[in-house]
Order: C-alpha cells, then structure tokens, then sequence
C-alpha cells in the first residue's frame, strides 16, 4: 500500500503531519474531491486549531477551485458546523481539517457530500483516494472563488431550536474543552442559557498541552471531574478536539455512557415522535435498547461508525441514533452527529427533572455492568473471530460488526479495527461477577 492509500481510512483521512499528510497531498485531495462530488456547486471548507490546519485548509480550497469549485470558507469550526453548512444552506459539499482527539502529531480531513450525506470507504472516499494516487483530475476552464462566511450565530440557533430554552433552569456545570474547538464554540452558546460555567482548557492549542481532547479514556477526565467537586457542580462535559463528541458525567464526578445518554436522548425524542425508529450501535448496551422500546420506539442496530450510521438512518427515517462510543445524530441535524447538541439536550433534561443526575441515570446505570472497549493486539484478526466463534457455538451470534455472542443475561462483540492489528472487545452482563467471567474467558481465547 502506498503511502497515499495509507492516509485513506474507513471513516476519512489521517496522517502524521509533515510526512504523511501534507500539503501537496491536501491540494490533490481537493482536487479529487471537487471532481468526484455529484452535485454542482459550492464546497465548504473548515478546520480545527492545529498548527497546520490553515496550511492544509489553504491547500484542499486551492485544490477546489482549480477545479472550478466555488469554496466557502468557514474558518476555526468544530466538525459539526460543516455537517450543518453543508446541510442548511444547500451546498455541494463540506471539508474540515482535523485530526478530531488524535494526538498533536497528526491531522486529518473529514468530508461530507449534499445534504450532509456521509463519505466513507463504501460510501465514495476510497473512489477520492483512488483519483489521488492516479493524480488525475479533470481539466477546468475557469477558477472557482473563495468566498469568507461565518456561520457561528446560525449554528447556536439551530443548536438550541433543540429545545425550549425559555424553559431551562440554571445549572452550575463544568465544561473541559481540552484545548479543542469546543472552546472557541461552547462560549457563543453561554449568553442564550442560564448555566454557571467553570471553564476548562478553553484557550485553543492544537499541541495540546494539558491532556489529549479524548473524553473516552479516563485520565482525560481527571480535570473536569476535581472542577466538578471543587465548585459542586451540578454536571460536567467533556467534548473531543474537533467538538463532534461529547461525555457528560454526573455531580459526584462519574461517566454518563454512551449507552446511559442514547437511552435518556432516545426517550425524549420519542416523546415528540411517538413510535419512531431509533438507531443504536452494536456496543450499545441493553438499557438503551430496552429505553427505546419501552418508550415504544422501535429499535434497530448498526454497525459502529457514523458513515453507516448516517446511511441507516436515511434508510430507516430515524428520528435518532447513539452510539456508545458519545457519536450521537440527529434526524433534523441531516442525520449527522453533534456534541453540542447532545450536550444541550441532556443538560435541558436535567434542568427540568429536578432530579440530581445521578438520580436521572440511576435506572439505567443499575441495569448492566459493562468493562470499556478493551483492545487485543491480534496478526490474524479473521482466523481470531472464528477461534472465538468456534468456541461459543450453540449461542446466538450474529456478525453484523466483527463477532457478537448473546447470552440470557450478558454479551459480548469483538470487532476487528479498520486501521490497526487489534481486535476490539466489549462486554456486558446483569453483575459484575458474571461480567469478569465472560471477560476473562474471552481474554484467555484471544491471548492463548
């Protein structure tokens, strides 16, 4: 594989900066990508704080309009903001420049086509990927021109027409923004809601230099959750570097899971449409599935990863989906994913509980015990699953994502990554001892 293709993932783009992604390969990728794109029309082009994204972002938009694409520049966005670009104003297509919670050695470039729709390996990125290693392109007669928009004060509208803001009680919250983007965006939303914000890390710096901008590993919420303690919050959020996720934990400080939000999300979408579909992902625990349909939704499960997602969705016409990993989308978000909006929502909910939010997520909390996304450095990731498959035959398993085995009360998934040597395992059981047996003799399988 050359080292082109090699930048080329399931999901999008990522490379070490300088050798591997750089901005002769930038400028090529908007040039494959204004090409390929099936509708006319203006691409809009964002990025997130990383010392190189300009550079790159300067690149991917020359590359546009050589092509004869007309470019919106958005500027400093989180993720979600080119999702709704795109969507809101009719555009051809969207770019962000970001590496999202990878470490500050890398970048990375995410795309979307019209109306947000996903580009993912099997949804036309390797078909871009392909036209950049041939590094050809279709000839032009005409230059396309770079138009500079600010589309910060529509997204917090569309954000908060989420709720009813007029409603929302005042929530004393702490916000770790992790040096990412959420720290230029999160402040354009504070004038519009009664939340007593502590302010963590909000100063932008792609080198990240107090902890990596990923909510899903614990060390990375050490901060927020001394700040929660320290002025008694009432809740806490932790969103990634590109903004596009997000965690909330509660007043003593613990995680809110995937699984624990979707469920609480899902329940207050259903509210407003009775019997809707509900997408969650195939780790998404039990509690989110039965919150959905005991709210008499109707629950469908999908492959991790939002360009199956968001694919699903628009098959389903679903009103929502979540997945355990804190990716949650939107139906009227043109069915992508957002952080803020996730955030917004929850801390909305509580607001109007009265409850304290642990007490809000106790009922789903207590339901199953699960371990977190455990990774196995594995050489032959297919000769794997079968091993483990072989070992569990008789059970119910189904391969819709890697190897899942279902039991009376408890399941695990191990599913291979699509960058990577490792297989990834997930577990669930109704208590914690059943849940460290199953665990320990699937670890055993896969390290024997």
């Amino acid at each position: 594989m050359s080292a082109i293709e090699n930048i080329f993932k399931a999901y999008d783009v990522r490379g070490k900066v300088g050798s591997e992604l750089t901005a002769e390969v930038a400028g090529k990728i908007g040039r494959a990508f204004a090409d390929w794109l099936p509708d006319d029309g203006a691409v809009a082009v964002g990025r997130d704080m990383r010392p190189d994204s300009k550079e790159l972002a300067d690149a991917i938009i020359e590359g546009l309009i050589e092509q004869g694409r007309d470019v919106w520049d958005i500027g400093e966005v989180t993720s979600d903001m080119i999702y709704f670009a795109t969507g809101k104003f009719g555009l051809a297509g969207g770019v962000v420049i970001t590496a999202s919670h990878n470490p500050g050695a890398y970048n990375g470039i995410k795309f979307c086509r019209e109306e947000a729709k996903p580009i993912g390996e099997e949804s036309g990125l390797f078909e871009i990927r392909d036209k950049v290693v041939a590094d050809s392109f279709e000839s032009s007669t005409a230059k396309g021109t770079v138009t500079q928009k600010d589309v910060v004060e529509d997204w917090i509208t569309h954000v908060l027409s989420f709720v009813d803001a007029s409603k929302m009680k005042p929530l004393h919250i702490a916000v770790d923004a992790g040096n990412g983007m959420a720290g230029k965006i999160f402040p354009e939303l504070e004038p519009y809601v009664p939340f007593q914000v502590e302010e963590l890390y909000f100063e932008l710096d792609g080198t990240f230099p107090n902890h990596i901008a990923n909510p899903l590993e614990p060390k990375n919420l050490v901060d927020v959750q001394k700040a929660i303690k320290q002025h008694g919050c009432d809740a806490g959020v932790a969103f990634d570097g590109d903004g596009d996720r997000a965690v909330l934990l509660d007043e003593k400080g613990e995680l809110v899971t995937g699984t624990v939000l979707t469920a609480i999300l899902a329940e207050y979408f259903l509210k407003e449409y009775p019997g809707a579909t509900v997408l969650h992902n195939a780790i998404c625990g039990r509690a989110a599935v039965e919150a959905i349909e005991k709210a008499g939704g109707k629950a469908v499960r999908t492959r991790v990863g939002h360009s199956f997602i968001k694919g699903e969705m628009r098959k389903n016409n679903a009103v929502f989906a979540g997945e355990h990993s804190g990716h949650y989308y939107f139906k009227d978000n043109y069915m992508a994913d957002s952080g803020l909006i996730a955030a917004v929502i929850g801390l909305y909910i509580l607001s109007l509980s009265g409850k304290k939010l642990s007490e809000l997520t106790a009922p789903y909390r207590k339901a199953y015990v699960q371990i977190s996304e455990t990774n196995f450095e594995v050489e032959d990731k297919k000769a794997m699953l079968e091993k483990i498959a072989k070992e569990f035959e008789g059970q119910e398993t189904d391969m819709l994502d890697g190897l899942t085995v279902n039991f009376k009360d408890a399941w695990f998934n191990v599913r291979p990554s699509n960058t990577e040597p490792l297989l990834r395992l997930n577990a669930e059981a109704k208590t914690k001892a059943e849940l460290d047996e199953l665990v320990a003799k699937v670890t055993a399988l896969i390290t024997s």
